[in-house]
C-alpha cells in the first residue's frame, strides 16, 4: 500500500470513536497519576505471567487469567474482590486445560467463560466455564483437526448465550478457524461446536489471535498473518444459506497501514477500530478505522505509534464514557518495558498523556494487557517483572 492510498487524519471524531491523531500533542513522561502495584504474582499460590488483562462484572469484581503458575503450574483463573486477589480455579494440566491466555467474559449469573491454549481431551485446547463458586467445566475440547486447535483469544457471547471464538491453528488447512459453541437445548446435554469459517491457503487470512465481535448478524475480526501480502487482515463473516461467507475488509501491507494485528476490534455505530502491532509510519504499529462506504469499507490510519517494530498494542483498547482512550504498549518507552497511555479529545485533535512508563523492575515488565476502569482507577497486568519477576496487576488512579 502506497502512502497516497491511506487517509491519515487528526480530525476529532464523535465520542466513543477510537481515533488518535498523528498531530496529537504529546506529553512525554507525564506521570501525574498515582501508579501502584496492586498484586505481585508469586507462582504456585496465585499464578504467574498473565498474557491478558482483566474483565469486570456488574458488581465491580475483576477477573483474569495467568498463563502459568498455580498449584499445578498450568495457569489459573483469579478474582479480585475489593483489595483481595483469590484463585477460583487451578488448571491441573490434563482434561481441564493448560495455559489460559485470553480475556474472560462474565454472564449475569456470575459464570466466567474463557479458553485454554492447550490441554483438554486431545491436548489442543478448551473452552471452559467457571462458576462464581469456582467450579470448572470444560464445555468443549478441541481435537486439533478440522474443528481447530490452540485458541489464544477470549470469547464473544450473543443474547442467546451461544459463544463465538477463534483458534490460531487447526481447521481444514491448519491456518485457524472461527467457531460457534451452541449452548445445550436441555440441562445436562453437551455444548455443540461448529466451525463457521476455516482459513484457507493464507490469502484469506491466517492465525487469528484476537477475539471476534458481533453485530446484528455478522462477525468481525483480525488475522495476524496471511492475506494478500502476508501481514494479516481485517475480515467480516456474513451468514449465508450455505454457511458463512468471508469478506476481507483490509489486507495489511506492512507500510503506513501497519502489520500483524494481534489486537481485536471494537465497534462504534457501525465503524470498526483496531490496532496493528507492527509497521506504520513510525514502525511501532498503527491505530486504524474502517468505515462503511458505498457498499465497501474505507480504511484510514489514525495514529502511528513510535517504536522499534514490536512495541505496538497487543490487546484491545478501552474507551470510557467521555470518549477518552486508554491502552498499553508492549516494549517501548524510556526503558523498553512498555507504557500505559491516555488519549483525550481536545480542539479537533487528541492529546496524548503518558499515564505510566514501566521501568522493567518491581513495577512490571511487558504489558500484553487490555485495561479496565473501576472506581476512578485503571487496572491492567504485566507479563513479567514485579517483586517476584512473574508479573503484576497494576492500578493507576486517574
Amino acid at each position: 500500500m502506497k502512502n497516497k492510498s491511506i487517509s491519515i487524519t487528526n480530525t476529532l471524531m464523535p465520542a466513543f470513536a477510537l481515533v488518535i491523531g498523528l498531530g496529537a500533542s504529546a506529553i512525554p513522561g507525564a506521570q501525574a497519576q498515582t501508579f501502584s502495584v496492586f498484586h505481585n504474582f508469586a507462582g504456585s499460590s496465585d499464578g504467574a505471567n498473565p498474557l491478558n488483562g482483566l474483565t469486570a462484572d456488574g458488581a465491580g469484581n475483576l477477573y483474569g487469567t495467568a498463563s502459568s503458575g498455580g498449584a499445578f503450574n498450568n495457569g489459573v483463573v483469579f478474582k479480585i474482590g475489593g483489595s483481595v486477589q483469590s484463585v477460583l480455579h487451578n488448571f491441573e494440566g490434563g482434561a481441564d486445560g493448560v495455559g489460559p491466555q485470553g480475556a474472560l467474559i462474565v454472564d449475569n449469573a456470575g459464570n466466567i467463560y474463557g479458553t485454554t491454549m492447550s490441554g483438554g481431551a486431545s491436548g489442543a485446547g478448551t473452552v471452559f466455564r467457571v462458576t462464581a463458586t469456582g467450579q470448572e467445566k470444560v464445555l468443549y475440547s478441541f481435537t486439533g483437526a478440522a474443528d481447530g486447535s490452540a485458541p489464544q483469544a477470549g470469547l464473544a457471547r450473543d443474547p442467546a448465550g451461544d459463544l463465538y471464538g477463534t483458534t490460531t491453528a487447526g481447521g481444514t488447512n491448519g491456518n485457524g478457524t472461527v467457531f460457534k459453541l451452541s449452548r445445550p437445548a436441555r440441562k445436562g446435554a453437551a455444548w455443540t461446536e461448529k466451525v463457521l469459517y476455516s482459513f484457507g491457503t493464507g490469502t484469506d487470512g491466517a492465525t487469528p489471535v484476537a477475539r471476534v465481535i458481533l453485530d446484528a448478524g455478522n462477525l468481525y475480526g483480525t488475522t495476524s498473518a496471511g492475506g494478500a501480502y502476508g501481514y494479516g487482515t481485517v475480515f467480516q463473516l456474513t451468514p449465508s444459506g450455505s454457511g458463512w461467507t468471508e469478506t476481507i475488509l483490509h489486507n495489511f501491507e506492512n507500510e503506513d497501514d501497519g502489520a500483524v494485528p494481534y489486537a481485536g476490534l471494537i465497534s462504534d455505530k457501525g465503524n470498526l477500530y483496531g490496532a496493528a502491532t507492527e509497521g506504520g509510519a513510525a514502525s511501532g504499529g498503527t491505530i486504524f478505522e474502517l468505515t462503511p462506504s458505498g457498499g465497501g469499507w474505507t480504511f484510514t490510519v489514525l495514529y502511528s505509534n513510535p517504536g522499534w517494530g514490536i512495541s505496538g498494542a497487543f490487546r484491545d483498547v478501552l474507551m470510557d464514557r467521555s470518549g477518552n482512550i486508554y491502552g498499553t504498549t508492549h516494549c517501548d518507552g524510556a526503558y523498553n518495558a512498555g507504557t500505559v497511555y491516555k488519549l483525550t479529545p481536545a480542539s479537533g485533535s487528541w492529546t496524548y498523556t503518558s499515564l505510566y512508563v514501566f521501568t522493567g523492575g518491581s513495577d512490571g515488565l511487558y504489558s500484553y494487557s487490555n485495561l479496565v476502569i473501576k472506581d476512578g482507577s485503571v487496572y491492567g497486568t504485566t507479563n513479567q517483572g514485579g517483586a517476584n519477576g512473574l508479573g503484576v496487576i497494576f492500578r493507576i488512579v486517574l
